[in-house]
C-alpha cells in the first residue's frame, strides 16, 4: 500500500519546509498556509522516501522530511514514473500531476554535500483536483 510519510510546509519562500500535522488542499490554490501555493502549476511537491533513502548513505548531513522542499513525502509508490496528467487520491483529496522533477537551485546545500540531489529527476508536482485534509499515514492510490 502507498501511503504519506510526512507533510511539510514553509510559511516564507526560500525557507526550508518542516513537517506540520496536516496539510488542508485547496483547488486553485494548492496548500494553506504554504509559501507556494497559488494558481499555477507547481501547487505541491512529493517525494519518494525510497528517493531520499538512495542519498541517506553517502550523505554527510542529514535528510529530514522537507530538506528537498517537498510537501508529501511518501512510500510505496514510484513518483518518478507517473506521467503527467496521472491522478492521484492522497488520503480525502486528488491530484493531477504536471510536472516531474525541477531544475535543482545551484546553492542547494545537498548538492554542494554530496554532489548530486534527487528533486531534479524524482520528485513530482501536482494541482489540487479535490480538496481535503492530508496527514501522514493516509494511504495514496492512482486513480488514472
Amino acid at each position: 500500500m502507498a501511503a504519506v510519510v510526512s507533510v511539510n510546509i514553509s510559511e516564507k519562500k526560500g525557507e526550508r519546509k518542516h513537517p506540520v500535522p496536516e496539510l488542508r488542499l485547496k483547488p486553485r490554490h494548492g496548500i494553506v498556509g504554504d509559501a507556494h501555493a497559488g494558481d499555477w502549476h507547481r501547487q505541491i511537491s512529493l517525494l519518494a522516501e525510497e528517493s531520499i533513502d538512495s542519498m541517506r548513505a553517502g550523505c554527510p548531513i542529514p535528510l529530514d522530511s522537507g530538506i528537498f522542499a517537498e510537501n508529501i513525502n511518501t512510500k510505496g509508490i514510484d513518483l518518478k514514473s507517473l506521467p503527467v496528467g496521472t491522478r492521484l487520491r492522497v488520503g480525502p483529496a486528488e491530484v493531477e500531476v504536471t510536472q516531474i522533477g525541477k531544475e535543482c537551485h545551484n546553492d542547494c546545500a545537498i548538492k554542494q554535500a554530496v554532489g548530486r540531489c534527487v528533486m531534479p529527476t524524482e520528485g513530482i508536482f501536482a494541482v489540487v483536483v479535490k480538496e481535503g485534509t492530508v496527514r501522514a499515514g493516509d494511504e495514496i492510490e492512482v486513480l488514472l
